[in-house]
């Protein structure tokens, strides 16, 4: 057999090396590209490159929701205490004192109440059982509604509500006007939703379900004549509802301070849970409704 020349299998070699090479390359640019599709994947963002500075100056945003709403303006030096009760002057704004009670005010002597001070009470009518579903009422609610009114102070109520859907949230405020049918009420009918710190029917609550069900609620309410209301925190108020929904409605305020800060306007102020009041045995709520000077009940 004949032998190739030895530059000839040199030239092979050179070839195959570059043949190589090139193979390596080829695969090196794909996997690059299919790094870089890669990058970009569900979760990835894309940084934007800064505006020049002598750009003009964008338009406004748009207002968000809550700019619809009344702002605070609550002045904090008009807030004053006398024996442990607050009360409120500024502006043309007074604030009376209140308390709101439930089963858990076993005893209370309504006339005592009324001498030291308080000029209404928000009284609970029953409750949802948060795992049953079922309404109750309050086993003092009657004794406590009658015992206010006939001591001379002004009243309203609440329900505290556990409902999933606006249906159950209008079968709510319908239980509520029965039990209250023939009662004059200065104050309004109020939904109080809360979470439960226990397994519940109503753990899955979203905000937009809430909403439907206060709406629901306090639209019961007052095509049945009565002023209605919707009871919350701080938290549940930013984050939980939809307030700009339920403006039309009284705003019942839960914050433990000294002053208000939430942004928002609100009517009653549920300022404290610890309160001493002569006449009711351990603590109660206490709570400031605001009113017109010309406009009080």
């Amino acid at each position: 057999m004949s032998k190739k020349p030895r530059g000839s299998r040199a030239l092979t070699i050179v070839f195959a090396l570059l043949g190589a090479v090139l193979i390596i390359a080829i695969l090196w640019g794909i996997v690059t590209g299919i790094a870089k599709l890669m990058h970009y994947g569900e979760h990835a963002t894309i940084q934007q490159e800064p505006e020049p500075e002598t750009q003009e100056e964008a338009p406004a945003e748009e207002p968000q929701p809550e700019e619809a709403l009344p702002k605070n303006t609550f002045n904090t030096d008009g807030f004053y205490e006398l024996d442990g009760i607050r009360y409120y002057h500024g502006g043309d704004l007074v604030g009376v004192a209140g308390v709101d009670v439930s089963a858990y005010q076993t005893s209370v002597d309504w006339s005592a109440v009324k001498e030291a001070g308080i000029d209404f009470a928000m009284v609970r009518v029953g409750y949802r059982g948060y795992s049953s579903g079922e309404l109750d009422e309050d086993d003092y609610f009657l004794s406590h509604l009658e015992g206010a009114i006939e001591a001379g102070l002004h009243v309203g109520v609440y329900f505290f509500s556990q409902a999933l859907t606006p249906d159950e949230a209008r079968e709510e405020a319908q239980y509520v006007l029965d039990k209250i049918e023939g009662y004059a009420l200065q104050y309004p009918v109020v939904f109080d939703w809360e979470e439960m710190h226990v397994p519940a029917r109503t753990d899955e609550m979203n905000m937009l379900m809430l909403t439907s069900c206060a709406q629901a609620f306090c639209e019961t309410v007052e095509a049945a004549g009565y002023r209605a209301g919707v009871y919350f925190n701080q938290a549940y108020g930013y984050g939980q509802l939809n307030l700009v929904s339920l403006k039309d409605y009284v705003f019942w305020l839960a914050e433990y301070a000294d002053t208000p800060a939430f942004a928002y306007d609100f009517q009653i102020w549920q300022y404290t849970n610890e309160g001493q009041v002569p006449g009711i045995e351990g603590p109660v709520d206490l709570n400031i409704a605001f009113h017109r000077k010309d406009q009080q009940p």
